[in-house]
């Protein structure tokens, strides 16, 4: 969907960075939060500011009022709106806007932007969100994939036919991906959702990949992720792995505690 030009738009050094990070910050003296009936004003300035403002406000508050605003500034012009109404929706998460963030992930051109809303559509915590999470992971720009990645951990809350449809991108990602830290939230996320299935062959594929990776990556981090998920599943055969690994010096056995 998206070609290695995308690139451009994204510092890879932010990648593990909130959709919010190159936004500027707010004043110290800003401590309080907003007033909600005045940000809720806002959200319809003519000022682009004030509606960038108001957006982001909601990212701290929670007021299902804010909901259908937010949902109509995804398509606003500006794409620092766009990333911040997104930011919001994920904190105030509404089946309402599944659907929209769905569109605007389809269509918009800014990385930031898509990384906000994979973010957002991980917290809406619905079926809907799938399919698009799954796309995102094959296909967009590095730090889209990692924010889908972790997205995808959320299904686990939605019952088996979720965490299914779930698992076979993010092993093909923990294998694949040519980015570590998207391997590491895999790792992460398959670990999650794991722990949500019966001893099946699906599972049996998860655990598989991340003894796989456990064992061969060539990212430290990656296997110390992939070994951390194992250990959180309890998994036996991936714990006799393990054991093994530390008895052979691989991995240190303090690292087991």
């Amino acid at each position: 969907m998206y070609d290695d030009d995308d690139l451009t738009l994204l510092d890879p050094e932010a990648d593990l960075q909130s959709p919010l990070d190159q936004l500027e910050p707010l004043e110290e003296e800003e401590v309080a939060k907003p007033d909600p009936e005045a940000m809720l004003a806002l959200l319809n300035a003519a000022e682009t500011s004030q509606r960038m403002l108001a957006a982001r406000a909601f990212c701290e508050l929670q007021d299902r009022r804010a909901i259908p605003h937010l949902i109509r500034l995804l398509t606003d012009a500006c794409p620092l709106v766009r990333v911040s109404a997104a930011y919001g929706l994920g904190r105030n998460p509404s089946a309402d806007a599944v659907e929209p963030l769905i569109n605007q992930l389809n269509r918009d051109w800014n990385g930031y932007v898509r990384k906000g809303i994979v973010w957002a559509l991980g917290n809406c915590r619905d079926r809907r969100s799938v399919a698009p999470l799954t796309d995102a992971l094959r296909t967009d720009i590095s730090a889209v994939r990692l924010w889908a990645a972790s997205s995808l951990a959320q299904m686990a809350e939605l019952g088996y036919e979720a965490v299914v449809a779930s698992i076979p991108p993010l092993i093909e990602a923990l294998i694949q991906d040519p980015v570590a830290a998207v391997r590491s939230n895999c790792a992460w996320s398959l670990g999650q959702l794991c722990r949500e299935l019966p001893s099946n062959v699906v599972y049996a594929g998860a655990i598989d990949a991340l003894i796989q990776v456990m064992e061969e990556d060539r990212d430290l981090g990656v296997r110390e992720d992939a070994k951390a998920s194992l250990l959180r599943v309890g998994d036996p055969r991936g714990l006799q792995v393990i054991e093994k690994m530390a008895q052979e010096g691989m991995i240190s056995p303090e690292s087991l505690l």
